[in-house]
């Protein structure tokens, strides 16, 4: 389609009318610039449960387990935390966890491993992603 025969979208908004444009802004998660999932805890799973292996994560690092919607670090030798992987920002996955910061890669939120306490922007400061109970049993780290 050329460029000149595209509606822009101060035309394709006054088509939808207002319940549309709110409607809009909701998909595409534009309307309060917030995660409805602030205030979740996350759940790893059934207690006992396995997530991963002692050896898969590393010191200063850590994994995300996105089918779980969970994060787990280990900030220092043998000291192992979880939290909800699901951005304060808009509620999407974080991505990685390195030098002891998690990060959203969406949009660039960063988070302390240690303490999921957000560190950098854009999500909310003074916000913390939602600790989740884990345990070491052996060389697993499960549910608890």
């Amino acid at each position: 389609m050329s460029e000149d025969l595209r509606p822009d979208r101060r035309i394709v908004f006054q088509g939808l009318g207002a319940l549309g444009v709110a409607a809009a802004l909701a998909a595409c998660g534009g309307g309060s610039g917030g995660s409805s999932n602030a205030g979740s805890t996350a759940t790893a799973g059934k207690a006992g449960e396995k997530l991963a292996s002692t050896a898969e994560i590393p010191v200063g690092g850590g994994i995300v387990l996105t089918d779980r919607h969970v994060v787990i670090t280990q900030p220092t030798k043998g000291d192992f935390k979880a939290f909800s992987s699901k951005c304060l920002h808009q509620g999407f996955d974080v991505s990685e966890v390195k030098d002891g910061t998690i990060t959203c890669t969406v949009h660039g939120s960063t988070y302390d491993a240690a303490t999921g306490a957000v560190t950098g922007p854009p999500a909310p400061s003074g916000g913390k992603l939602p600790a989740v109970k884990i345990k070491v049993d052996g060389d697993s780290i499960v549910a608890a």
